[in-house]
């Protein structure tokens, strides 16, 4: 137990100065059921598309390879993502059909003003939900459970400000976190780790880092074997993490909001393609392109500490109670069995695709 009670204060000092390295070289990501997802795209000359996701760029690399006459506008809130793409943007290959922007879902409707772009006009969109593994694989951003960084699980790396989970869980209520654990990490022993991570800051122990975390978490669980809902082994922290890392990047509603938007932004027969990896994200796909959206909302639980979206206008919230998409696919599509063994984090993967038909 002295490692959680006495952290290297030197240590964390050092991570937290180096938490964005905007010069550090991007680790390799491998893009999920790429072809599949641009297939169904299926990009056309001249068309606009909204990769909403950029990331480390695969799925935009595709479209543009399939179709060197179309334009791609690569949206990511990570700043060392949006830096791959201005890149990327400027080579000789992609220099103007590859338009960068920085910012989150929400922040759509402005940069579309500063680019000029109207509603119904984009030809397709696809969105890769959550982490990269860029993101997973380097300690410093305080996502991974298995490298020690700080606590940190902000997707922008704080540019656009925002609480740490750090600070999340040095101020929260228990009732608010057991909420938290309950809803956005599917937990159900949200209650015992509550309670356990609030007694922790009660005898004055500061939970400053990801091995922290998992460290307590695990201790609260007695160190006993977890399987996820595949039967994989799981550390007993993982839906912790993932419940928090959802929350301090108000990812759910983020997505809420990006579903409500594609139905605004795209064309009539434009085209939609979602990848998401956990319930959460696919039930609120499933239920936009299902037309099953009530107030404008899918799953969005607004509490403390967290911003959301509501849909004032009347035509908006009209147009979410009717049936706007086909999918184009009878049943969720998941990667094969040869791509789960290149990658195996695609394992948990669910493909959507649909077109707007109102």
């Amino acid at each position: 137990m002295k490692r959680l009670l006495i952290p290297t204060r030197l240590r964390l000092d050092w991570l937290r100065r180096n938490s964005i390295d905007m010069q550090a070289a991007a680790p390799p990501h491998v893009p999920v059921l790429c072809d599949t997802a641009i297939d169904y795209l299926q990009p056309v000359p001249g068309g606009i598309y909204f990769d909403m996701t950029f990331g480390a760029g695969g799925h935009t690399r595709r479209i543009l390879e399939k179709c060197p006459e179309a334009k791609v506008y690569a949206l990511d809130r990570d700043p060392v993502a949006h830096k791959l793409a201005r890149e990327l943007s400027e080579t000789e290959e992609y220099k103007g059909r590859l338009v960068p922007l920085l910012g989150k879902f929400s922040d759509i409707p402005k940069l579309f003003k500063e680019h000029g772009l109207t509603k119904n006009s984009l030809d397709g969109m696809l969105f890769d939900f959550g982490c990269s593994s860029m993101q997973f694989d380097e300690a410093v951003r305080g996502f991974s459970i298995s490298r020690d960084g700080p606590l940190d699980m902000r997707m922008d790396g704080g540019q656009s400000g925002g609480v740490t989970a750090a600070e999340v869980l040095a101020h929260i209520e228990e009732g608010d976190l057991a909420k938290i654990l309950r809803t956005y990490g599917e937990e159900k022993a949200a209650k015992k780790i509550a309670r356990g991570l609030i007694d922790a800051r009660k005898a004055l122990l500061k939970i400053e880092t990801t091995r922290q975390l998992a460290d307590i978490v695990e201790n609260i669980m007695d160190g006993g074997a977890r399987r996820d809902k595949l039967r994989r082994h799981a550390h007993a922290a993982t839906k912790t993490f993932q419940a928090i890392r959802i929350f301090v990047n108000n990812e759910l509603n983020e997505i809420n909001y990006g579903m409500v938007l594609a139905n605004e932004i795209l064309r009539s027969d434009g085209r939609l393609v979602t990848i998401t990896f956990h319930s959460l994200e696919d039930t609120i796909v499933k239920r936009h392109i299902n037309g099953n959206v009530l107030a404008g909302a899918a799953n969005a639980l607004p509490l403390k500490y967290s911003s959301y979206y509501t849909i004032d206008e009347p035509e908006m919230l009209e147009s979410l109670t009717k049936k706007n998409w086909r999918q184009l696919h009878r049943h969720v599509i998941v990667p094969d069995s040869e791509e789960v063994a290149r990658n195996t984090r695609s394992r948990s993967a669910k493909l959507r695709a649909a077109v707007k038909i109102n």
